[in-house]
This record gives C-alpha cells, sequence and structure tokens, in this order.
C-alpha cells in the first residue's frame, strides 16, 4: 500500500522553497559586485554542500546504475548549466527583472508535465500559455528599450529564461528519481555531486575561479550573501521542494513558484532601488495570471490521478 501524502504540508513546503529562492537573486547580486559569476556560484554551493554534509553520512544511497545516471544527468543541468547560465543572465540584468522572468516557469512547467510525464492540459491551460508568452514579451521588450545605467538588458533576460528551461528537467529527473529513493537522498547527494561538478567547470570556463581578488579581499557583506544563498537559497530549498514533489504533483506545485518573482521584484524594486517600466509592470502581472489560471482554473491532471486504460 503506497504512503498516504499530505497535499497541505506539501504545498506549504513548495510554498516556503519558492519564498526562500525569491531571495536568491537579491543576494547573488550582491556577491557579484565582488566576483565573477563563476566564482559566486563555487561559493553558494560549497556553502550547500556544507550544510547537507550530514545527510550525505545518514542517508546512504542505494542507486542502481541507472539511477546514477539520472543523478549524474539532473546534477550536471540543475546546477553548472542552470546556475551559470541563469546567473550570468543576471549579471546583464536587474534583480527585479530576472525575477519576473521566473515567473514562466509554472507554465513552462505544466507544459513539460504534458509531454513527458503524459499529464493531460486542457484549453483553460494552453491559454494560460499564451498569455504567459505575450508576458514575458512585454519584459523582454521593456529591457531593450530600457536606458540608463542600471538597467535590464535582452539579452541578460534570455538568459534567465533559457536556465528555466534547463531547471524543467532538473525537476522532472528528479521527481522521477524519488519515485524510488528519499527526497532528502536525492536533494543531498545530487547537490554534491553537483558541486564536484562546479569545481571541474568553473576553473576551466572562468580566468579567475575564485574572483578577481584575494579571498581575504571579499568583504563580510558579500560572505553573508554568499552563506544565505548556500543555506536558505539552496540547501534548505531544495530540501523542502523535492520533499514538497513527493506529496503533490509538479504541475499543480509549480503556482508556488510565483513566489519567487514576487518576493524577488519585491527586494530588487524596494532594497536595490531598481525600476520596473509599465512594459515590465504589464508582463509581469501577465506571467503571474497565467500561472494562477494553469493551477487553479485548469483542469489538468497528473498521471497518479489520471484513470487506468
Amino acid at each position: 500500500m503506497p504512503p498516504t501524502k499530505n497535499r497541505t504540508l506539501g504545498f506549504a513546503a513548495c510554498a516556503l522553497a519558492g519564498s526562500l529562492w525569491g531571495c536568491g537573486f537579491f543576494f547573488g547580486k550582491i556577491a557579484l559586485a565582488e566576483m565573477n559569476v563563476g566564482a559566486m556560484v563555487l561559493y553558494r554551493f560549497l556553502f550547500a554542500t556544507l550544510a547537507l554534509a550530514p545527510l550525505l553520512l545518514t542517508h546512504r544511497p542505494r542507486f542502481t546504475r541507472s539511477d546514477w545516471g539520472l543523478l549524474l544527468l539532473a546534477s550536471f543541468l540543475g546546477i553548472p548549466l542552470q546556475f551559470l547560465t541563469q546567473f550570468s543572465g543576471l549579471a546583464l540584468t536587474t534583480v527585479s527583472h530576472a525575477s519576473l522572468m521566473v515567473g514562466t516557469l509554472p507554465v513552462l512547467l505544466a507544459v513539460a508535465a504534458t509531454l513527458f510525464a503524459h499529464e493531460r492540459m486542457d484549453r483553460t491551460g494552453w491559454f494560460a500559455l499564451v498569455i504567459s508568452t505575450v508576458g514575458a514579451v512585454l519584459i523582454a521588450l521593456g529591457a531593450r528599450h530600457a536606458t540608463g545605467a542600471n538597467r535590464p538588458t535582452l539579452a541578460g533576460d534570455m538568459f534567465v529564461v533559457l536556465s528555466l528551461v534547463i531547471a524543467l528537467a532538473w525537476i522532472l529527473l528528479n521527481k522521477r528519481l524519488m519515485q524510488r529513493h528519499s527526497a532528502v537522498t536525492v536533494t543531498a547527494y545530487g547537490i554534491a555531486v553537483g558541486t564536484a561538478m562546479l569545481l571541474v567547470c568553473v576553473p576551466l570556463l572562468y580566468r579567475h575561479p575564485f574572483g578577481p581578488s584575494p579571498i581575504s579581499a571579499i568583504s563580510l557583506r558579500a560572505w553573508l550573501a554568499l552563506a544565505a544563498s548556500g543555506l536558505l537559497c539552496t540547501a534548505s530549498t531544495t530540501l523542502l521542494w523535492n520533499w514538497g514533489l513527493t506529496q503533490v504533483p509538479a504541475s499543480q506545485a509549480g503556482v508556488l513558484l510565483n513566489m519567487e518573482p514576487l518576493i524577488g521584484s519585491l527586494l530588487g524594486v524596494f532594497l536595490l532601488h531598481e525600476s520596473l517600466g509599465p512594459s515590465a509592470r504589464a508582463g509581469g502581472a501577465l506571467i503571474l495570471a497565467a500561472a494562477v489560471m494553469i493551477t487553479t482554473g485548469s483542469r489538468t491532471r497528473s498521471r497518479e490521478e489520471l484513470p487506468l486504460t
């Protein structure tokens, strides 16, 4: 008999994960003022791995050869490829713009679940996809026409969107692994393996893999931002999100990812004094509305909820 799922706690875990993820761009922007993208991402995941180290000892993996292959693929896509791409985009745009672009992820996730996880999306779902796409286009157009030193760019926004497409594969592969293994095991070993990959990739891709300045020259403010990114926005969020996915379908949990663009854009506007033009505000509203529509108004159902045929 399969274990009973707690949908309330599952949704709560995903909502908290989305909220903490919303702080990631804010902390990342602080660190990027003193180091390059590679160093920032590497330090972030070293802190995350340090936090998860006790779980590596208490949750020994029982992966098959096929499971190890999936874990290696998920770790590569979800950590080096996704985060280096995403924060390369952040270096070229603003926190608020990058956060709003993340609002496309719930709809992208619903589409991916339809195509690869055999979920069924109705007309409302497809309409939400169109609305979300229009919103992303409006944000991108706002970036193209923006002026000033601290402004968003079309290239930066597109890098963020590309990272979201990569994140879809990471989410679905982890979902598949967690059908046979605990969320804690998949999270701890996935992040540890991904961090090991960063230790190889970052020195190959960046001239100064630990930043252009000596480690001793990094300010306390930057170290605190890196520690918060690793502990709160990586280790904690991934554990919460992965466990939440064991309790609720991925497409239904996707709406809670909208906590990320909401909190991220607010932090960018109020703490970093960024501005959002009319086009970006309209696009962000459309993206959030589309994500709510697809998870509350759509009758999309996950594979486990579909009748057997």
